[in-house]
């Protein structure tokens, strides 16, 4: 897991810039030896920034950058000249990245927008300067503001991958060889459980050069929400989904109990998952009948379903017109 390329979750560092001090001159010219106050603002402390990047797939660039800091305001000068703002430093991420406090858990914003921008740590305020404080009682103020200290605290970025059909499986289901049949995706495939680490996507091409993005994860197995297999770790990339494409074998000891160990599963991660789309896909059914066919389909569970071979092709057509259809269901 540690060589994956695909990283999903990293704690960050940030330190945002100090204010610049506010500036305490008096205005001193050649017939004006005792000119008012002209003290400058100092300039605010440089931003941390999070911005989201439609070519980011993963947090894979920001594994090894733990620290994050943005500069320093610069002082305010004479003339009334304020500092220059502090240079703001830009994190750009993932669509689909939620950003938390490290030491709460509390989600603060979530990124799903090329160009997207949101401040993680405010630069600290610039000080005012003397120029401020003149007033009929006090004509020369001797005093300005400092600058106001940046900010430090420990930031939490987590992906969630953003997609509109999320493959629910048992490991071995056959869910990578459909991704890769469907798309022009490679994912890892072997014929052992758990060949799938970390969740792939593949982008679907329909018809009328129309597309749709799906993800195959990491197969679920009894016991995923508490942590069982790869757990609870991959489970948030499909609370992103339209639509939850379950992909159960045609050779399955018991097709209905499977579908209802899935559905368990993902109910105790996230009770909100179960009110999403479901279509369930008999996968490797090219060894099956239609006499077979009829014999399972009496103990299928009341969701749409329809039997598909990747290796030979069959039903893929099908299936793409009626995740399509669900993808669009609101739109229509």
């Amino acid at each position: 897991m540690s060589n994956s390329n695909f990283i999903d979750y990293v704690k960050i560092h940030c330190t945002s810039g100090k204010g610049g001090r506010g500036s305490r001159h008096f205005r001193r010219e050649k017939y004006e030896p005792k000119g008012g106050p002209d003290g400058g603002d100092g300039g605010r402390g440089g931003h941390v920034i999070v911005k989201g990047n439609k070519n980011l797939w993963t947090l894979l660039h920001l594994k090894y950058k733990r620290h994050i800091k943005a500069k320093h305001g610069e002082d305010g000068s004479s003339s009334r000249s304020t500092g220059a703002e502090g240079e703001d430093v830009y994190v750009e991420v993932p669509l689909g990245t939620i950003a938390k406090d490290g030491e709460t858990g509390e989600v603060l914003f979530e990124i799903t927008q090329d160009g997207e921008e949101q401040i993680l740590l405010k630069g600290g305020r610039g000080g005012l300067g003397n120029a401020h404080f003149k007033s009929s009682t006090n004509q020369a103020p001797r005093y300005a503001q400092p600058g106001e200290d940046g900010q430090e605290a420990w930031k939490i970025l987590e992906l969630k991958v953003l997609a509109d059909v999320g493959l629910v499986g048992f490991p071995n289901a056959g869910k990578s060889t459909l991704l890769s049949v469907l798309s022009a995706a490679k994912p890892e495939i072997a014929n052992y459980p758990f060949t799938t680490l970390v969740p792939n996507l593949g982008i679907v091409s329909y018809r009328d050069y129309r597309s749709f993005v799906m993800a195959d994860i990491p197969g679920i197995i009894e016991g995923a929400h508490e942590g069982k297999g790869l757990g609870i770790r991959f489970l948030r990339h499909i609370e992103r989904n339209a639509v939850l494409l379950f992909l159960i074998p045609a050779d399955s000891k018991n097709i209905n109990e499977e579908y209802e160990i899935l559905l368990n599963e993902l109910k105790a991660y996230n009770p909100e998952l179960l009110d999403k789309d479901r279509i369930l896909a008999i996968s490797k059914s090219d060894m099956l009948d239609d006499e077979l066919k009829e014999e399972i389909e009496k103990d299928l569970p009341e969701v749409p379903h329809l039997f598909i071979s990747s290796v030979a092709q069959q039903g893929l057509l099908e299936l793409k017109d009626l995740l399509w259809k669900y993808i669009n269901k609101g739109e229509e």
